[in-house]
């Protein structure tokens, strides 16, 4: 991207008035912002008219103590300075707001919980980037949305008050806070009343994602048969066409409430994940079973899925967690693919549950997969990511700028597609040997300025 990058210095209010700017003379020559004119000064939601006095030999912007406050920055921090003449406007930025669930100023050294690193990590990659990064909660929005109290990381966190941000990436981790009348409020107004970009604004849902790839022949193959399980009648439809069959809650994750059934003997056997490991109950007949679990799936809404026959390692099965995210010019890429070998007694593996992280070249080669497929596993597993991605993109009407896509391979090699996560975290999903700042958050700025136009 071109915008230029400046730093800003800060100067008292005393010396240099609110409603005058000083920039380097010769980036208004290269930005052809025009000289000793009145001018509106955008920094997220926040606009203020001003006059920019140019200054010879000098690569920065000076501003007022006030402006800066009213503007929640600080000195010695670089922004992307843009104009845009046909609204006469001198945009900084880009703005980015990152909505999280909650925070603890009582623990400074980690006020986000187990996500300040990866807060810290945005900070520092906004800085290399030239963007300015806020975190906020629901408590902290305002009725009047030009306004946010947000978090910032200069010498430690501050709350500071700021604009409402270009972009905002909602990493809220629960639908009830996500639902919230004044959390959905604040995403529609700052869209429409100051064209803010919002990405992952919604949690995806089982049903939903299954429901909509399956509008697209080419994505099939990546789906088992699934459905809504609404009666006992399509249990045992879906248990005559498979030995094994998965019960999923549609709104469910970390592999909570999953329930595998399967032929036993004469009957059948009903595994379900829990913490401590799988417990396993046998019953005489499906009817039988299906008493059994009536009331959780009245009460929880379900999806049955086809059981598959998942590549294993030690008789352990294996599925890949697949980050993809849009890129610096708005297309999707993997930017990482790693496997998780469930533990001992699980049969869902994700790392809540003791699953283990390894590379996919690692867990291949140590699988029960034929050599031919091991070979290519990698090349399968990243075009089955993109293409699901470019499919929830294409039929799932909101914004997503970076997707957790679970994917199965079969014994034969085949992917399937397990779920799709529009909250991926930021612990399980990246590569082993990752260095400060992982690629992960590198891509989601670079996507941040790009939708923002920066």
């Amino acid at each position: 991207m071109s915008t230029p990058k400046i730093a800003l210095q800060v100067i008292s209010s005393g010396i240099l008035p609110d409603d005058v700017l000083m920039l380097g003379e010769s980036l208004m020559k290269q930005s052809k912002i025009p000289a000793q004119q009145q001018l509106t000064l955008q920094f997220g939601s926040f606009r203020h008219s001003v006059t920019i006095v140019p200054v010879p030999r000098y690569q920065g912007m000076r501003v007022s103590q006030t402006l800066a406050r009213r503007m929640g920055i600080f000195g010695g921090i670089r922004l992307r300075v843009q104009y845009r003449s046909a609204a006469r406007t001198v945009a900084l930025g880009p703005l980015i707001g990152v909505l999280v669930s909650r925070v603890m100023p009582e623990h400074p050294d980690k006020p986000f919980g187990d996500i300040t690193m990866f807060c810290r990590e945005v900070t520092e990659a906004c800085r290399s980037q030239g963007a300015h990064v806020y975190f906020f909660t629901p408590a902290a929005i305002r009725p009047n949305v030009s306004a946010v109290e947000g978090w910032v990381y200069t010498k430690g966190w501050q709350r500071l008050t700021l604009p409402a941000p270009d972009v905002m990436n909602n990493r809220l981790t629960t639908r009830k806070l996500e639902n919230q009348p004044e959390v959905q409020q604040f995403m529609r107004d700052i869209k429409t009343r100051y064209g803010a970009k919002v990405f992952n604004e919604k949690f995806l849902d089982k049903s939903e994602v299954f429901d909509a790839l399956k509008k697209d022949g080419s994505l099939q193959r990546y789906l088992p048969e699934s459905h809504s399980l609404n009666n006992f009648a399509m249990l045992k439809s879906m248990c005559s066409k498979y030995g094994t069959v998965f019960l999923k809650p549609v709104t469910g994750s970390l592999g909570k409430g999953i329930i595998r059934i399967s032929r036993f003997g004469d009957g059948w056997q009903a595994s379900h994940a829990t913490v401590s490991g799988t417990k396993r109950q046998i019953f005489s007949s499906l009817a039988k079973l299906y008493s059994s679990i009536a009331e959780k799936v009245k009460s929880v809404r379900y999806q049955i899925q086809q059981g598959l026959s998942l590549m294993e390692i030690g008789a352990r099965p294996v599925d890949f967690r697949a980050l993809t995210q849009k890129d610096a010019k708005g297309n999707w890429v993997t930017t990482s693919i790693v496997s998780r070998t469930a533990n001992t007694d699980h049969f869902v593996s994700n790392l809540a549950r003791g699953g283990t992280l390894s590379t996919v070249k690692a867990t291949v080669a140590n699988s029960n997969l034929p050599a031919m497929i091991r070979a290519d596993a990698f090349r399968r597993l990243r075009a089955a990511a993109l293409d699901i991605a470019r499919g929830i993109d294409t039929y799932i009407p909101a914004h997503f700028g970076e997707l957790g896509i679970d994917l199965a391979l079969d014994s034969s090699g085949r992917v399937w597609l397990l779920e799709v996560n529009s909250k991926p975290s930021k612990n399980d999903n990246t590569p082993l040997h990752e260095g400060k700042i992982r690629p992960s958050v590198r891509t989601m700025i670079r996507y941040a300025r790009y939708i923002s136009g920066f």
